[in-house]
């Protein structure tokens, strides 16, 4: 860049400076505009609290005439006492209750929850709620108000009616599984009059309040979201940090879920769900015992002569992966469900690693009873195998070029100019060429290695099997491990001091220092000046992680340490097993066999450079004939 260059760029910047500063507005009109600012801020704020009003007074009215309407033809049964009724078997426990006749509460058996109790409650009392709505002719029938009967109850099943006049009722009945699944039905007798004959379909409204189960709030919140399986394959769920509300699904869905880290509750139709089901999740505020308030209004298949029945089934239990996979066999929709999506294992790469190596190698050591510590510590040793001769052969590369590096700065030190570092970038890769050194695989163990990372960081999270699991100093591997807590919310560290966290960013530390100690030692000239400056910035991205991974789970964190730890074992080992001198003799020897034979053709990347070199060269040859020619006509 010339003087005159400069000089253009310096008055252009003076020009817009001095443009914006005689067209910055007055300190009236600064704050005429503010005063107009607050004035439509608060008007757009009264239209909405406004809006917000009607909205409800309009859903108010709506369930209030829901209300008369059932009242109208369910008059005996909207008066009652509600009666609780308990069906469970060796997995589960579900409490039912006569108004409604639904469920409200779950408890998963063998659990801990996180005050220490054997069970874990999924949710009791208000906390959920579900309505069947159906929309009659002249009534509307809401079975949230009404006190069923019942009959027909067994340890297995449960059957709740609501008569409306003779030989008028709703009926629903409940069929606990052997494990976790139950089926439900829901049909009429005798009302097909009271509906019009295009009536086809029901209403459901199903709301929870979804539970802290787990130590760490921030951490289960982040893996806990409102879930939805499309019927015709994929999954997709709402933000788990921001407030969504009525957000509409615009495809067919099979099963709806409201899901937190290590549990979940899932409604399935047999008939599938009808498309713009609205579905809403708002986070709750830490300390306030709950994660998400979340509510889906669906629509599905309803028949009001009674001849063909709804059939739903219902889950409620833990997101393990391979239990998922059985619990799709005990339905009887004959539907590829894909519940097992339920435990989230990443995008589709990291999904791929997930599914076909780390669920089948962690399953395979969990057989054998050791510890989840010890486990994880396996998991790491058997990736660095796998990893090991390419990580090997891209040591042995950084090796070859640290060697090299006194050669190549005498070869290049007459490209001191600053135009001229293209030629020594060119000059240097020529002679990698000869000596037959590749410098880009360098690069290529963190390649390697970056999705095996990422990979487990979407694993480790949603392994329900590091639940509760106790290793060492960690009293449970699912959740951070505090060395010190305090009552205070520090911004961006929070309430406590995790140690797995501290352990994992001081190997991050030596982990960095090693590798920078080895690209510094291969580099020439202007990039070890460049080195120098990244080197900080390495330094910085530990800390960067420490206000990360604080909220993480003990797990996450200590595999990192793990792999890190040996990471660096390995790039110490390798460097002092590494005979310096032999591998400079190789590079020679294979120096002098590519200096004998000056016609070989090189392929990729110094070829190509190769043949830019040649290029170069051939135009600077060209100018200076250019010049020459010049000087000669004067």
């Amino acid at each position: 860049m010339d003087k005159n260059t400069i000089t253009g760029f310096v008055l252009l910047a003076l020009l817009f400076i001095g443009f914006g500063w005689y067209n910055q507005p007055s300190e009236e009109q600064i704050a005429e505009a503010a005063r107009q600012d607050s004035i439509a801020k608060a008007r757009q704020k009264e239209n909405e609290e406004r809006e917000k009003k009607s909205i409800a007074a309009y859903k108010a009215q709506q369930e209030e005439a829901l209300k008369n309407d059932s009242a109208a033809l369910f008059f005996s049964a909207r008066n009652g006492v509600a009666k609780d009724i308990v069906l469970e078997n060796e997995k589960l426990q579900l409490t039912f209750s006569t108004k409604g006749a639904t469920p409200v509460k779950a408890v998963v058996k063998g659990f801990k929850d996180r005050e220490g109790n054997n069970d874990v409650t999924l949710f009791e009392g208000k906390d959920q709620e579900l309505k069947f709505i159906f929309e009659g002719k002249e009534h509307n029938i809401l079975t949230s108000d009404l006190y069923f009967e019942t009959e027909d109850v067994t340890e297995k099943t449960e059957t709740f009616i609501a008569k409306a006049a003779e030989g008028k009722c709703i009926k629903i009945s409940y069929r606990p599984g052997d494990s976790y699944m139950m089926g439900a039905q829901v049909s009429m007798q005798g009302m097909s009059n009271l509906f019009s004959p295009a009536c086809k379909t029901m209403d459901i409204e199903w709301r929870e309040r979804c539970k802290q189960q787990e130590k760490g709030f921030t951490f289960e919140n982040q893996y806990s979201s409102l879930t939805w399986h499309e019927a015709e394959g994929g999954t997709d769920y709402l933000s788990e940090h921001n407030e969504e509300v009525d957000e509409p699904i615009e495809e067919v869905t099979d099963w709806v879920a409201f899901k937190n880290q290590f549990f979940s509750s899932v409604i399935i139709s047999r008939d599938n769900f009808k498309e713009n089901a609205l579905v809403t999740s708002i986070p709750q505020k830490k300390g306030s015992g709950y994660l998400k308030d979340y509510n889906a209004r669906l629509k599905t298949a309803f028949d009001p002569t009674g001849a063909r029945v709804s059939e739903f089934e219902f889950y409620y239990g833990p997101n393990d992966f391979r239990l998922l996979q059985k619990i799709q066999k005990e339905s009887t929709f004959n539907k590829d469900l894909e519940l097992e999506r339920l435990v989230y294992l990443g995008w589709p790469l990291f999904r791929i690693i997930n599914r076909w190596f780390t669920l089948y190698v962690f399953d395979w050591l969990t057989d054998f009873g050791i510890p989840m510590g010890i486990v994880i510590i396996l998991i790491t040793l058997i990736l660095k195998a796998i990893t090991f001769p390419m990580v090997r052969k891209s040591y042995m590369s950084s090796a070859k070029m640290r060697v090299l590096r006194p050669k190549l700065e005498e070869a290049t030190k007459k490209y001191d100019k600053p135009e001229d570092q293209m030629k020594k970038q060119q000059e240097m890769m020529m002679m990698y060429s000869k000596y037959g050194v590749s410098p880009m695989s360098g690069c290529l163990p963190m390649l390697i290695q970056m999705p095996i990372w990422i990979a487990m960081f979407n694993f480790v999270p949603n392994a329900i099997q590091l639940r509760g699991q106790s290793f060492l100093w960690i009293d449970d591997l699912s959740t951070y491990d505090p060395i010190i807590e305090w009552d205070t919310n520090l911004w961006l560290i929070g309430d406590h001091l995790s140690l797995t966290c501290i352990l994992f960013c001081v190997a991050n530390i030596v982990y960095s220092w090693f590798t920078m100690q080895q690209q510094k030692d291969q580099m020439v000239g202007q990039q070890a000046e460049q080195m120098k400056m990244m080197q900080w910035m390495m330094y910085l991205m530990p800390l960067m992680f420490f206000f990360m991974f604080n909220d993480y789970s003990a797990g996450l964190n200590f595999y990192y340490f793990i792999s890190l730890f040996f990471s660096a074992a390995l790039m110490f080992i390798l460097r002092k097993t590494t005979n310096e001198e032999k591998l400079l003799a190789k590079l020679e020897a294979k120096y002098k066999e590519n200096e004998a034979n000056p016609n070989r053709k090189m392929s990729g990347l110094y070829g190509r450079l190769e043949e830019m070199q040649r290029r170069q060269e051939e135009m600077e040859r060209m100018r200076q004939e250019l010049r020459n020619k010049r000087m000669n006509k004067q």
